[in-house]
């Protein structure tokens, strides 16, 4: 997935308004609660919260199906 100007706009305002994200990837959804944006060897990761279980996961932009900023 390659995200357009608009999508990290929207990406970098949930990261400071702590809004969830609903994130696609392998058919499956996430809804996290997104950190920070970041470079991990050389693609650009979002690292998340679970909102609920606490847990600390990472996606790699270039492996998502979706993602969509939920509120």
């Amino acid at each position: 997935m390659q995200l357009t100007h608009d999508e990290y706009d929207a990406l970098e305002r949930a990261i400071i308004d702590r809004r969830r994200l609903s994130i696609y990837r392998r058919g499956t959804e996430y809804v996290v609660v997104p950190e920070r944006l970041r470079i991990a060897d050389g693609k650009e990761s979002i690292d998340t919260t679970h909102p609920t279980t606490g847990d600390r996961l990472t996606f790699r932009i270039d492996e998502l199906d979706d993602i969509q900023v939920i509120g």
